[in-house]
C-alpha cells in the first residue's frame, strides 16, 4: 500500500523537467509548497514569486539567474549533491526571475510560501554555508545550514542532510508539530516538513518512519533516489541502507522561523551512548569542488 506521505518522481533521473512536485494542497497542511526540477544545458525556466517567498537550491550544476531584484551570474559550483557544499538563492515576494542553465543536467529544488512580509533578495554562496556534525557512533549524519533560523525572511528554514551508509539520521526521533513557549523561549514549533531524498549511488535507499504519540498516524515508508517524503506531525527518524549514502534537503515553513524540536522521551536516552562520531563524516566539505563540465 502506498503511503500518502511518499511522493514519487515524475520523471527518470536522465529526463529534463519537472521532477516532483508537492503544493499545500495535495500535501494538505497550509504553507509548504516544493517543486525540483532538471534543465539542460542553455534551456531556461521563468517564474514569479507573486505572493509567496522562495528558496531555491542549487542541487548540481552552474546556472544564471536574472529577476527584477537582481542578477547572479554563472553560480553553482558542486556537480551534484555529494560533490561540494551548496549555492542558493533566497527570493521575495513579487520577484520575477529567469534562470538559464549554463551546464547541461542543472538541478534544482525550489520551496514557497504566502508571506505578507517583505525581505532582501539574497545569494547564498558555500562558504556561507554552515557544516555540523550532530550525533554520534550510528547516529552520525552532517548537517549543512542553508536558511538556518534567523535568516532574514519570514517563515522559510532549509537545510541539507548528509547520513552515511548504515546510519540512522533525524536521530533520537524529534518533532515539531505544536507550538510551545514558557517565560518568553521558544521550546517546539509547528512546523511542516519536507524531505528530498538522494542517494550517492543507484540502488539506494533508507527507510523513514512517522508517528505520533497517540499513534493515530503511524506510517514507514521506503524512499528512493528523487523521492520526497511529507512530515505534516510527528517523529520521523530516517535510516540509510548500508553500502549507500544517504542525503535529503529539508524545507521547513510553519508557526515560527525556527528548529524547535522535542525529541521523543522513549528514545532520547539513547544520546547517552553515543561514544564517538562516524570517522566518514562529513561527507561534504567546503574544500571539495568537483569540475563542473561546460
Amino acid at each position: 500500500m502506498t503511503s500518502h506521505l511518499l511522493v514519487s518522481p515524475l520523471i527518470k533521473d536522465d529526463v529534463n523537467g519537472v521532477i516532483t512536485k508537492v503544493s499545500v494542497e495535495n500535501a494538505r497542511w497550509e504553507f509548504l509548497n516544493m517543486e525540483a526540477r532538471r534543465l539542460g544545458k542553455g534551456e531556461s525556466w521563468t517564474h514569479a514569486t507573486k505572493g509567496n517567498e522562495l528558496a531555491l537550491v542549487i542541487l548540481g550544476g552552474r546556472c544564471s539567474v536574472r529577476s527584477n531584484k537582481g542578477e547572479w551570474e554563472d553560480i553553482g559550483r558542486r556537480a551534484h549533491v555529494f560533490a561540494g557544499m551548496p549555492n542558493a538563492l533566497y527570493l521575495p515576494r513579487q520577484t520575477e526571475f529567469e534562470v538559464e542553465a549554463m551546464t547541461e543536467g542543472l538541478e534544482l529544488a525550489y520551496a514557497w510560501v504566502q508571506t505578507d512580509q517583505d525581505h532582501p533578495a539574497q545569494l547564498i554562496t558555500p562558504d556561507q554555508s554552515k557544516i555540523e556534525v550532530r550525533g554520534g557512533n550510528n547516529a552520525t549524519r552532517q548537517i549543512n545550514s542553508i536558511i538556518p533560523p534567523g535568516f532574514d525572511c519570514h517563515r522559510l528554514v532549509c537545510v541539507e542532510v548528509y547520513t552515511p551508509g548504515g546510519n540512522w539520521s533525524s536521530y533520537p526521533p524529534h518533532k515539531h508539530d505544536v507550538h510551545r513557549e514558557r517565560r518568553g523561549e521558544l521550546l517546539e514549533a509547528d512546523l511542516e516538513e519536507i524531505y528530498f531524498y538522494k542517494f550517492n549511488r543507484k540502488g539506494g535507499f533508507a527507510f523513514q518512519r512517522v508517528y505520533t504519540d497517540d499513534r493515530s498516524l503511524d506510517e514507514s515508508v521506503v524512499a528512493c533516489n528523487n523521492d520526497v517524503v511529507l512530515i505534516p506531525e510527528g517523529y520521523h527518524p530516517v535510516s540509510a541502507a548500508y553500502g549507500y549514502d544517504c542525503y535529503y534537503l529539508n524545507f521547513l515553513a510553519g508557526s515560527a522561523q525556527s528548529l524547535a524540536a522535542t525529541d521523543d522521551p522513549d528514545h532520547e536516552w539513547t544520546k547517552q551512548t553515543w561514544q564517538t562520531r562516524d570517522s566518514r563524516v562529513p561527507l561534504v566539505s567546503h574544500a571539495m569542488e568537483e569540475k563542473i563540465p561546460s
